[in-house]
């Protein structure tokens, strides 16, 4: 299995990780076939994600997935957060090998369900 330079970039270097305290938003998300766990905090102020952190426990894939995604979405609005597709996340990374697509699944999802816990405490 050959990684991207990028994909190893941000496995050896991640991005955004850590935990937010009392985040605005929050999503965790496990696959069950592979082992790894996805979490992402996300703080947002007038709809603007202004600091997005995670935490993961997985492979190469999954960590260089989900620092990439952060890096997509910090700065955006919420309703651009939700345009991220796992698809996009793996033309940010240059491509992941065809059994660890379900990564960049995990990003997609995960970022989703942490704008839906968010969109839920706003009501």
């Amino acid at each position: 299995m050959e990684y991207t330079d990028k994909v190893m970039d941000h496995f050896s270097n991640p991005r955004n990780m850590g935990v937010i305290d009392n985040p605005d938003g929050y999503g965790k998300i496990g696959n069950a076939s592979c082992g790894d766990i996805m979490e992402i905090f996300l703080k947002i102020e007038n709809e603007i994600i202004v600091d997005v952190k995670f935490r993961t426990f997985g492979c190469a894939s999954a960590i260089a997935s989900s620092s990439v995604s952060t890096e997509m979405i910090l700065g955006k609005t919420v309703e651009e957060a939700l345009e991220v597709t796992n698809k996009k996340v793996v033309e940010a990374l240059g491509g992941l090998p065809a059994v660890k697509m379900h990564c960049s699944v995990l990003a997609e999802e995960a970022i989703k369900a942490a704008i839906e816990d968010y969109l839920s405490k706003k009501k």
